[in-house]
């Protein structure tokens, strides 16, 4: 019997750490192709990842980089059509909501080709969202769903989705957990920021909705500057490129440092006091990590974080932030509400199945 191709597509910081373990689950079974849309090409949102997680590099990078939606995800889907075409995989495999995502799912689609989604039904139900459309349309053209949780599963349900949806766990925490102790021995971050555990806060900012939005982003800003205690930043490109435009500015107690590599990222995660974030990837790890999360956004599609009572919604509302920063703390234990982080190996065995 020959070996089934399985084509993963990926493109953003989240679908590289999410790859990682799915990869190394089938490489037992399958031959994986890997393709870099090339959708964060900066080496801090992007090499930095393969390397540091000693992913092999990918077999082909689109390189297809900035532009808008539109114009980035039609430029992905040429280029995965044209290596659809000729390399006919077996199986295509896409990760969560990004233009990425999309535009391996629309590929596969049109190519006839089974397409599989890592992260299905997840929903925020707020369509301004360019992710949200990006995950209901995916999920619509997909053959096999890989639900994170039972919440996902009943959301697909509720669109009348019910053939090969799979509820799987997380695969973040397949990676978590795989990385966490690698996390503790290499990263020299607290040192080399000076940062002692539970005595600081960490904040991300990347979505077009904060970053672009000037009064948005001077609230944030303006809520970081209360809060008593320190506040380490690592700042998106289009983050810092957009203040600069604006002439805005952090005040002294928010340090302010380029994009950090992943183990980097797991340990200020973990050693903090809060996380603050627009981040649907942050907020899970936030909750996998056993630290509270301040999710600055109207809405989650991690519903389930929220009603476990460690993560709160603020928006961008400046005394809400502050408030809650200073007086809310999570009451409740941590229910497993994502698998038992063996969610790739689920994947794999689901695909060699479906694929026989």
């Amino acid at each position: 019997m020959s070996i089934k191709t399985i084509v993963s597509i990926v493109g953003a910081r989240p679908q590289f750490i999410k790859s990682a373990p799915v990869s190394r689950a089938l490489a037992s079974e399958f031959r994986e192709v890997l393709i870099h849309t090339g959708q964060h090409y900066d080496y801090g949102m992007s090499d930095i990842f393969f390397s540091e997680m000693e992913m092999r590099p990918p077999d082909f990078n689109l390189g297809i980089g900035g532009g808008s939606h539109g114009e980035q995800t039609g430029k992905m889907l040429i280029g995965l059509e044209k290596f659809f075409n000729e390399a006919k995989p077996d199986c295509v495999l896409v990760y969560g909501d990004t233009n990425s995502t999309l535009a391996g799912a629309l590929a596969a689609a049109k190519a006839q080709i089974p397409l599989a989604h890592v992260e299905a039904g997840l929903r925020s139900y707020n369509r301004a969202m360019p992710e949200e459309l990006n995950r209901v349309l995916t999920d619509h053209v997909s053959t096999l769903l890989f639900c994170p949780t039972d919440v996902a599963v009943e959301n697909l349900v509720k669109e009348g989705i019910t053939k090969g949806v799979h509820r799987v766990g997380d695969v973040m925490y397949d990676a978590l957990l795989h990385n966490l102790e690698v996390a503790r021995k290499k990263s020299q971050i607290q040192k080399k920021l000076d940062l002692k555990k539970g005595r600081y806060a960490l904040a991300t900012v990347h979505r077009a909705a904060n970053t672009d939005d000037k009064e948005r982003m001077q609230s944030i800003l303006s809520a970081l500057r209360q809060l008593s205690s320190r506040v380490v930043f690592p700042v998106h490109p289009r983050t810092r490129k957009m203040m600069q435009e604006w002439g805005v500015s952090a005040s002294s107690n928010v340090s302010m440092i380029e994009p950090v590599g992943y183990f980097d990222m797991l340990a200020l995660q973990e050693n903090s006091n809060c996380i603050l974030t627009d981040s649907g990837g942050v907020q899970k790890e936030a909750y996998l990590a056993g630290v509270r999360c301040i999710t600055l956004r109207e809405e989650t599609e991690w519903v389930e974080t929220v009603a476990a009572g460690w993560n709160r919604l603020a928006g961008v509302d400046e005394k809400l932030i502050v408030d809650l920063f200073e007086n809310w703390f999570p009451k409740s234990e941590r229910a497993p509400l994502y698998g038992d982080g063996h969610s790739a190996k689920q994947i794999c065995e689901i695909l060699s199945n479906s694929l026989k």
